[in-house]
């Protein structure tokens, strides 16, 4: 009886083991179909022999919903189990690793963020980082985001598979070969294997490495540095996808590594740097791989540009003991410019034994688009007219000009595309792709005449890809149209003010016009652009206007004047000067002082600013020079009134205008009052925990704000949520301590603010918060001696502060649950709470959930660790 219990329980474990050693690594990733349905697709690696293979897999697509998904690959017939399947999956190794395709489609309600995962409780076992591995459930997750105004998005492909092979003691790469379809960018990092409900693996460590185990954040290499142990590991890689700065969903990864010893030594690609190329041409360059064992390589590459519409090609050239030569060509076209780089993946496969070894090395192609062609800039009036021929790539979306004054060029470097920041340029304006000509009037103002201007157009793509710029072009304007020279304020009336606009009057030899001429004068209030016709002037040498019946006390005035062919039958408008308007001043009153400030829009180059104010004796006398539209006139009585008012000195850059430049402002009065708030004191909380006390000790920042303090007003908030109110209104400036008493909690926040003899307080004061990780936090010890001795006996945490509930489960070795309790002292006797024996010495594992009172509130935290039993 004994003998077939015995058998019994052994095929019982046979089976159990058979079953569970199954799953080795996989990933979920998912395309877009069309309005709210997505296509996602579960690649899985497992043990071929395993009974626990499925014809079908659970996936839950994150909105409450889940399906069955079919295996779509291999062959049909029955699995281990006898279960027929459509497919039964493909063995891609000779150790009866199988890789398993599960495709899904689904239709989801509305935008969101969803979290698409699948969990499958067979993990395989022996898994050197994974405690228990056996018991642990296999879980990957893929985030999908629909935003509207984010754009459809497709998740990355991975190319390479998360099966591999590695020596130990010897350096290890890997590269999931993420090619993303949309372009968009992609960042990598490790994280930690997950297993039921998503969590992380309890116990889970990262492989440990004589020098180092890391990712690279931007490529995606995983480099390992070496193995020290032989054996599986499993190893999670977040894949996030980035579209404007703005994260558009990830893939998670998780892939196995077997290490075992050998003697072998990987191969060497020679490095391949980065390169980019225009699109339409044709790339080729040659890979190299050495072999220091003298092995025979096998060179391959995958990445995005085989997997396109017009794709790349490898393959090797020359073949012999110790090495490998490949040739990589690849014919562009404009559907492969992209902001994005193509990353290709150059892997050395050595024949070596006991197994292959590897060297994988990535780079980065960008295909950019040809500059715009037959680029041209002509001078009209003053206005200049850019013209170009349709760019020949037929996915432009549009075009960027850009212009600065001087005539320049770009030095670009290498693959640099669009105009750089540095460049001096500036942007202009942005067209659709079907305009091939853009009239450059600057804002409706006009340009500067005899300036030189310069240009530079870029055409650019839906995912921001910019192509290379175009040749710069430099043109000059003729002083073919009237120019402004003056508008200046005559008389500061509210009612009847008048204005002084003076202008050069045009060179018309290179007009197509022989007259007679007319000025049409425009004048609007302020910055508005309701430009009104006020008068019109027959004769082109009248160059003086005075306007008046304004009011020049409140508001400034602009002004353009057009200048017409009036002969008859050919009335037309042969330019227009750019605007022009008024200084107009204005007063800031504060404590002594005033800030004087002031604006004037106007063609010409005002270089510096007389002020005046009036005197003693009513009659206006400068005060400063200035080459800045500000000035602050300090030293002054509180409640007396001072009168100013500007003149401006400038003028243009070209000859044959009047030089230097005058122009008045109006004339505005005010009078200082004292309205400066005092600084907000500087602070600082010290803690006494013990007696739950918060000590509050703070200064003024410079002497200058305590001239006139006469108080401190105290505010605090017990949370980041709740309001603030004022708890101390200290009289005597020359406190500088306060101590906050009788509380609950030392978590809060304060605020301190000062009060000066007119009543004005200090404002924008920073809070300042402490929460309860300042004093003791909740922590438990690693060891106790329940021996019965009065010292130690009780497995209890170091302190209980602030803690608001605690639930905790210890396990002996063997995983099963020995204690547990709800009490914030834990209290443990080290007995088993099942059989009320004493547990023997050892090692147990705790798993500890706690909820703090913390500055924010309420949070949970929980805890994992170890706790040896010494008696």
């Amino acid at each position: 009886m004994k003998r077939l219990i015995f058998i019994f329980i052994f095929f019982v474990c046979v089976s159990i083991s058979a079953f569970a050693t199954h799953m080795r690594a996989g990933e979920i990733t998912f395309r877009h179909i069309s309005g709210l349905t997505y296509e996602a697709t579960i690649v899985t690696y497992t043990y071929a022999l395993s009974h626990a293979d499925r014809c079908q897999l659970d996936i839950n697509w994150g909105d409450g919903t889940t399906d069955k998904l079919s295996r779509n690959n291999g062959p049909s017939g029955p699995n281990i189990n006898g279960d027929y399947c459509d497919h039964l999956g493909e063995v891609i190794v000779t150790d009866y690793i199988k890789k398993n395709i599960y495709v899904g489609t689904h239709t989801y309600a509305g935008y969101a963020t969803f979290k698409i995962s699948l969990e499958d409780p067979n993990r395989n076992e022996g898994i050197i980082n994974i405690p228990y591995s056996v018991n642990v459930p296999f879980f990957v997750e893929t985030e999908l985001v629909i935003n509207p105004f984010l754009g459809f998005d497709s998740s990355p492909v991975l190319l390479n598979p998360p099966i591999d092979n590695a020596c130990i003691y010897e350096p290890y790469i890997h590269n999931p070969g993420a090619y993303d379809p949309d372009g968009d960018s992609l960042s990598y990092k490790l994280i930690y294997c997950r297993g039921e409900g998503g969590l992380n693996i309890p116990g889970y460590t990262y492989p440990a490495a004589n020098h180092q185990f890391k990712i690279n954040a931007y490529t995606g290499d995983l480099y390992w540095d070496s193995p020290v142990l032989e054996g599986e590991y499993n190893v999670a890689i977040l894949i996030e996808e980035w579209r404007n700065g703005i994260k558009m969903g990830s893939v998670t990864r998780d892939m196995q590594i077997n290490v075992i010893a050998c003697d072998n030594k990987s191969p060497v690609i020679k490095p391949i740097p980065d390169t980019c190329i225009q699109a339409g041409t044709l790339l080729n360059f040659k890979v190299i791989a050495t072999d220091p064992d003298k092995n025979n390589i096998t060179l391959t590459a995958t990445g995005g540009p085989f997997v396109i519409s017009n794709p790349a090609t490898f393959k090797e050239t020359t073949h012999g003991i110790s090495f490998a030569n490949g040739l990589f060509s690849w014919n562009t076209n404009c559907s492969n410019v992209r902001k994005s780089p193509y990353q290709v993946y150059f892997k050395a496969t050595d024949d070596g034994y006991p197994i292959n070894l590897i060297d994988l090395k990535s780079m980065n192609i960008t295909v950019v688009a040809p500059a715009p062609t037959n680029f041209k800039a002509t001078p009209s009036g003053n206005n200049i007219l850019l013209t170009w021929s349709p760019d020949i790539c037929t996915n432009v979306i549009g075009y960027r000009i850009y212009r600065q004054e001087g005539c320049s060029d770009i030095i670009h470097s290498a693959c640099e595309t669009g105009v750089p920041d540095s460049s001096g340029y500036q942007l202009i304006a942005d067209v659709d792709s079907s305009f091939t000509k853009y009239l450059d009037n600057g804002n409706g103002d006009g340009l500067v005449l005899g300036k030189t201007y310069s240009y530079i157009i870029v055409a650019y793509f839906a995912d921001g890809a910019e192509s290379y710029a175009s040749t710069h072009m430099c043109v000059e304007l003729k002083k073919n149209v009237p120019v402004i020279t003056n508008v200046s304020v005559l008389t500061t009336v509210a009612v009847n003010g008048s204005m002084y606009i003076a202008l050069s009057k045009p060179n018309l030899d290179s007009v197509p016009a022989y007259g007679p001429y007319k000025y049409y004068i425009y004048r609007a209030v302020g910055n508005k652009s309701n430009y009104k016709l006020i008068d019109s002037l027959g004769n082109i040498n009248d160059t003086i206007i005075k306007d008046s019946l304004l009011n020049t006390k409140d508001s400034s005035y602009n002004y353009k004047i057009e200048l017409y062919n009036d002969s008859i039958g050919k009335h037309f408008m042969i330019g227009t000067t750019r605007k022009a308007s008024s200084i107009f001043l204005s007063i800031s009153p504060t404590d002594s002082k005033l800030n004087l400030s002031w604006k004037a829009i106007v063609p010409w180059v005002n270089m510096n600013y007389v002020v005046y104010r009036k005197n003693d004796k009513s009659v206006f006398d400068s005060i400063a020079y200035v080459n800045v539209p500000f000035y602050s006139d300090s030293g002054l009585v509180n409640g007396n009134t001072y009168c100013y008012y500007i003149k401006s000195v400038g003028g243009y850059d070209f000859k044959g205008i009047i030089h230097p430049i005058l122009n008045l402002s109006q004339i505005v009065c005010s009078s200082p009052f004292d309205n400066v708030l005092p600084c907000p004191p500087v602070f600082s909380i010290f803690p006494n925990c013990d007696k739950k006390q918060n000590i509050l000790i703070w200064h003024l920042p410079a002497s200058f704000c305590d001239k006139d303090v006469v108080e401190f007003l105290i505010y605090y908030s017990p949370t980041n949520h709740d309001d603030f109110h004022v708890i101390a209104d200290i009289k005597n400036k020359k406190d500088s301590l306060f101590i906050h008493q009788n509380i609950s909690s030392i978590a809060g926040c304060y605020k301190i603010s000062a009060k000066d003899s007119t009543g004005n307080e200090s404002k924008n004061n920073e809070r300042v918060c402490i929460d309860i990780d300042s004093c003791k936090m909740f922590i438990l010890p690693n060891v106790f001696t329940p021996n019965g001795d009065g010292i130690n006996d009780l497995f209890v945490p170091v302190s209980t502060d602030y803690v608001d509930k605690l639930d905790i489960q210890i396990f002996n070795r063997w995983g099963n649950l020995v204690f547990q309790t709800s009490d914030k002292q834990i209290n443990w006797d080290g007995k088993d709470m099942n059989t009320k024996l004493e547990c023997p010495e050892g090692v147990y594992y705790y798993v500890c959930e706690i909820v703090e009172i913390h500055l924010n509130g309420t949070a949970k935290r929980r805890l994992n660790g170890y706790i040896q039993i010494l008696r």
